[in-house]
């Protein structure tokens, strides 16, 4: 199983925005859209960046009162793991588990394609386990 299958369910729509953006802003659009993180990315939609809730509350918890007006880059994750849609989800769930983050922008050709979270890793991979177990329970069932 692949992050395409997990993006053929969900879609492929990402919350992206620029790296001159505020906090407060980016905060915003976070709470609008029910959404753990948002992408940086450039006007040919390269990944520059990832802001997470997370990142907000370390900005805010450690820096001045004034951190919601600065820029997102100032916070963001710059180096950002990125997978392909040929990636598997048990490669994606290691590299989260590992990295200990929650989000995965997924890439091709450089260009950003979609996201997927530990949610639907998790949802993905119950579904296997649950598909696998009736098998073997109508196998049982049969024999």
């Amino acid at each position: 199983m692949t992050v395409a299958r997990i993006l053929a369910e969900k879609g492929r729509d990402v919350l992206t925005t620029q790296p001159h953006r505020t906090l407060k802003e980016v905060a915003a659009q976070l709470a609008a859209k029910g959404v753990g993180a948002v992408v940086v990315s450039d006007a040919a939609h390269a990944v520059l960046g990832i802001l997470s809730e997370r990142d907000i509350v370390r900005a805010i918890g450690t820096g001045p009162a004034s951190a919601l007006e600065e820029p997102v880059s100032r916070y963001m994750t710059a180096r950002v793991t990125t997978v392909e849609e040929t990636t598997t989800i048990d490669e994606a769930m290691e590299m989260m588990t590992n990295g200990r983050f929650r989000h995965l922008p997924v890439v091709e050709r450089g260009r950003l394609v979609g996201i997927v979270s530990i949610g639907d890793i998790v949802k993905r991979h119950v579904h296997t386990i649950d598909s696998e177990r009736r098998a073997l329970r109508d196998y049982i069932a049969t024999a």
